[in-house]
């Protein structure tokens, strides 16, 4: 009898990393105690990187070499935006380069990584960090649950 493949909407056992190309983990959970619990479509994974898990046999260690379009995308222009320093919360510490989570009007939140800052102004650019890059996926299914 032959192991069923991953279907969408599947819940999965996962070890994954995520790796520019050639570069170090940004993140990965080969080595935590427990796989992952991720349900395809529930939003934990990015829709690009979902896809690569469809029919894959749960057992067997893939590493997906993408290009950028198919991980993360260009990064756009217009996500490089200019905020007042009066929009963030008074008692937040910038740095340059940190990854800052921000409020959307819509109770949403939105990472950005801060640029420059000024007297009166953050520059924030919020493409995904691992936009423009070459991307090494590896993955593991564990099992479908």
């Amino acid at each position: 009898m032959n192991a069923r493949t991953v279907a969408v909407g599947d819940t999965l056992l996962l070890r994954y990393a995520l790796r520019p190309r050639g570069g170090d983990d940004l993140i990965s959970n080969f080595d935590d105690a427990e796989a992952d619990t991720v349900t395809l479509g529930d939003g934990t994974l990015a829709p690009m990187l979902e896809q690569w898990l469809i029919d894959l046999v749960p057992g067997e260690r893939h590493v997906f070499l993408l290009e950028p379009w198919q991980a993360f995308g260009d990064s756009q222009p217009e996500l490089v935006q200019t905020l007042p320093k009066t929009d963030l919360p008074s008692d937040m510490e910038f740095e340059v380069d940190q990854l800052v989570e921000f409020s959307m009007p819509s109770g949403q939140t939105l990472a950005g990584r801060i640029l420059e800052i000024g007297d009166e102004a953050v520059k924030v650019d919020f493409n995904h960090p691992l936009a423009d890059l070459f991307i090494e996926f590896e993955v593991e299914i564990e099992r479908i649950l």
